[in-house]
């Protein structure tokens, strides 16, 4: 039995999040969907996905299947419905297909609409990751919920009686090391993962996690609901911020109410607006409709895709959305919309060429040992400029 995480339209509408990863492979809460799948039906896992991402995500088929939307967070209902499944079987809520079971020669012809139309709709309603901003809004959710999964029959490792803990719901896997810090969980739990560092004089309150090789610099002050992805680094003021991995915000700073994706780096004393003056709700940039969608939120601050940067000192609008690979710098405000592979800021835009990209990846990537800027990585990038070729019309 093999779990295949699959793509709805949710990859359209994730946009620029999901131009380089199927859904399932978002991170919120303490684990990626994927991730939080393979522990709940105790699976591996595989995705079905886009065709320029299939390279560095393959599908694997094996003699009995179960198809799950990546978009969809996985509980014990979902659980216990999912493992009830006989063959041919599917399950949906509303207009989600949300699983379905298939062998193999049925899940190689795999067709979404045809298997919505026979599903059975289940009387529950799932965590669903539809648009950037659900990211932030559900991680509180999200976290509770790992943090039960996770922390499930173990022991926290001690830390340092430097610290100080308010409340019960802290945990600590081994490795992690805090020194001088507080940690307050009256709002919401605490999770360190392994090999991680808090430094002196930080302080926390919950929900929080931070994942594996990642630091939290000399007084910082974060606010839940937070999520620092593994080999990351964070310091500055972060409120209700999902940093997704292999990211820096290292310096002073606000970063709120905002998504992170991989590979991105925030330069010393930037921000990032959060509330528009006259308080009303945010509208954010729409891939799918090309023009900027009402979110509902009076809360809502950056969206950065996957190896997006930005200089020193740079001021992000209240609901800015910044592609892949683009780079922010210059005085004054940058636009809303930052297209994909753009260069500059509130005084213009160039085209940030490929080449000139992949040589910073590639820099990037040598300072990870485990990690490779292979044909893969390049070829998901070098379609992402072709699709998003539109919007550099500078």
């Amino acid at each position: 039995m093999a779990i295949i995480l699959f793509d709805d339209n949710a990859h359209q509408t994730l946009r620029p999040l999901t131009f380089t990863r199927p859904v399932a492979d978002l991170r919120i809460g303490i684990l990626t969907i994927a991730e939080k799948w393979s522990k709940y039906l105790k699976l591996e896992h595989s995705f079905y996905t886009q065709s320029w991402l299939q390279g560095k995500f393959p599908i694997k088929i094996d003699a009995d299947n179960i198809f799950v939307n990546g978009s969809v967070c996985p509980d014990e209902f979902l659980t216990d419905a999912i493992n009830n499944l006989k063959a041919g079987d599917a399950i949906k809520y509303d207009d989600h297909l949300i699983a379905v079971k298939l062998n193999a020669t049925e899940a190689a012809s795999f067709n979404l609409q045809a298997l919505l139309d026979k599903a059975n709709n289940i009387n529950h309603t799932p965590v669903i990751i539809r648009h950037p901003e659900d990211i932030f809004r559900k991680n509180d959710i999200e976290l509770r919920k790992d943090y039960a999964l996770l922390t499930k029959g173990r022991t926290s490792a001690t830390i340092s009686p430097t610290n100080t803990i308010i409340g019960k719901d802290f945990f600590a896997e081994e490795g992690a090391v805090a020194e001088c810090s507080t940690f307050n969980t009256t709002n919401g739990p605490i999770y360190l993962s392994a090999n991680t560092e808090v430094w002196e004089g930080t302080h926390i309150r919950g929900a929080f996690a931070i994942c594996e090789h990642s630091q939290v610099k000399m007084g910082s002050k974060i606010y839940g609901a937070t999520t620092v992805g593994p080999y990351s680094r964070v310091g500055g003021e972060l409120n209700n911020a999902v940093i997704w991995g292999y990211s820096s915000k290292g310096h002073e700073g606000y970063l709120g109410n905002s998504v992170l994706g991989e590979w991105c780096n925030i330069g010393a004393d930037s921000n990032n607006s959060n509330l528009k003056n006259n308080y009303e709700d945010v509208k954010l940039w729409d891939y799918t409709t090309q023009r900027f969608r009402k979110t509902g939120l009076q809360f809502c601050g950056l969206i950065m895709a996957d190896h997006a940067k930005c200089a020193i000192n740079t001021m992000f609008n209240t609901g800015t959305v910044v592609g892949v690979s683009a780079n922010v710098f210059g005085a004054g405000f940058p636009r809303n919309f930052v297209p994909d592979f753009a260069w500059g800021g509130a005084q213009g835009f160039e085209v940030y060429s490929l080449k000139k990209m992949f040589d910073t990846a590639g820099k990037v990537f040598a300072r990870r040992e485990h990690r490779v800027f292979d044909e893969n990585e390049q070829e998901i990038l070098r379609k992402v400029f072709e699709l998003t070729e539109e919007h550099r019309r500078f």
